[in-house]
């Protein structure tokens, strides 16, 4: 998938770097125009890499894997740098491999959040939390999103994709992205589970 530059991604001066081939949209080049913005069309490995709270990882397996085209542009659209572990066809795989991939991405500190999609959700959620300072949520409507983000500061979202149509899973993202960690008391409760996490993982090294 090519990449797409829009009016909002030209900075304030200076130039633009992007991968060759991208497509510049026409508002884009009269906002850099105006900006005295050159965009300079480079190597993939010369573009600079997004900050990672910029940045979202992304991974389904093969009962995923349509819905996952399907977000990716979105996510593009909330100008975010999608990092896509796969799979990259509707081919057999196995959830928890790619929960594992977009995990340890997130937990890195490579990406700020991922996302996971499988034929429920539930599996991929599962095999994401196994990886210390993950708080991987089971979203299936824009309540549960807002509440995952706000009271428990969840990193991965897991999606079914028999379980959502395009539509419901596109609100769940975006009110999963646009919703904060709410802090406060919340704060609280999640150093709870990371304290919980902190003692099992003491048990296992000793």
């Amino acid at each position: 998938m090519k990449k797409v530059v829009i009016a909002l991604d030209v900075p304030a001066s200076g130039e633009l770097r992007v991968p060759v081939g991208t497509i510049v949209t026409p508002a884009a080049r009269e906002v850099a125009h105006a900006r005295g913005v050159r965009i300079v069309e480079v190597a993939e490995d010369q573009v600079p890499a997004a900050p990672p709270e910029k940045t979202i990882a992304i991974g389904a397996d093969h009962g995923g894997f349509r819905l996952k085209e399907i977000l990716k542009p979105i996510l593009q659209s909330l100008d975010l740098e999608v990092r896509d572990v796969g799979v990259h066809a509707e081919l057999p795989a196995d959830y928890p491999d790619l929960a594992l991939q977009v995990a340890e991405l997130v937990a890195s500190g490579a990406v700020g959040r991922g996302i996971v999609i499988d034929g429920a959700g539930i599996g991929s959620s599962i095999a994401a939390n196994k990886v210390p300072g993950i708080r991987a949520a089971l979203c299936y409507d824009k309540a549960s999103a807002r509440n995952s983000r706000e009271h428990n500061d969840s990193n991965v979202l897991t999606l079914g994709a028999r379980l959502l149509t395009a539509t419901q899973a596109e609100d769940v993202v975006r009110m999963w992205i646009g919703t904060p960690f709410g802090g406060g008391r919340h704060q609280a409760r999640v150093q709870k589970i990371t304290e919980i996490e902190r003692r099992y993982l003491r048990k296992g090294s000793s």
